[in-house]
């Protein structure tokens, strides 16, 4: 296997894999699999180096941008940062409470 289609191969992998852990693998969003998987076949034949340099950068910089948005969109969480959260500290500070025998007010509850 040459170098570019070890490359190839390495941005391929590497866009399924962000598909699959930041859009899913449920069936509904298989379309997002099958368009790429498309894509890389009709641009096996491809014989242009600066053509195959320049669809590749595109792929990679999608896995870029996939992997980024997850990641800006877990710190914005972390940081509490527009996001109203109440729900989910409602239950940390119940299991908190739970753990050294105590109950929450009513007041937490409702």
């Amino acid at each position: 296997m040459g170098s570019k289609a070890w490359q190839a191969t390495k941005v391929y992998r590497h866009l399924l894999k962000a598909v699959k852990n930041h859009i899913g693998k449920e069936d509904h969003k298989r379309h997002f699999r099958d368009y790429i998987l498309q894509e890389f076949q009709n641009n096996r034949g491809l014989l242009d180096p600066a053509s195959i340099q320049q669809k590749l950068k595109v792929a990679h910089d999608y896995t870029y941008l996939l992997n980024s948005v997850h990641h800006h969109k877990e710190l914005l969480l972390s940081y509490n940062i527009a996001v109203d959260r109440s729900d989910e500290m409602k239950r940390i500070i119940g299991k908190s409470a739970s753990s050294v025998g105590l109950k929450l007010p009513e007041v937490y509850e409702a």
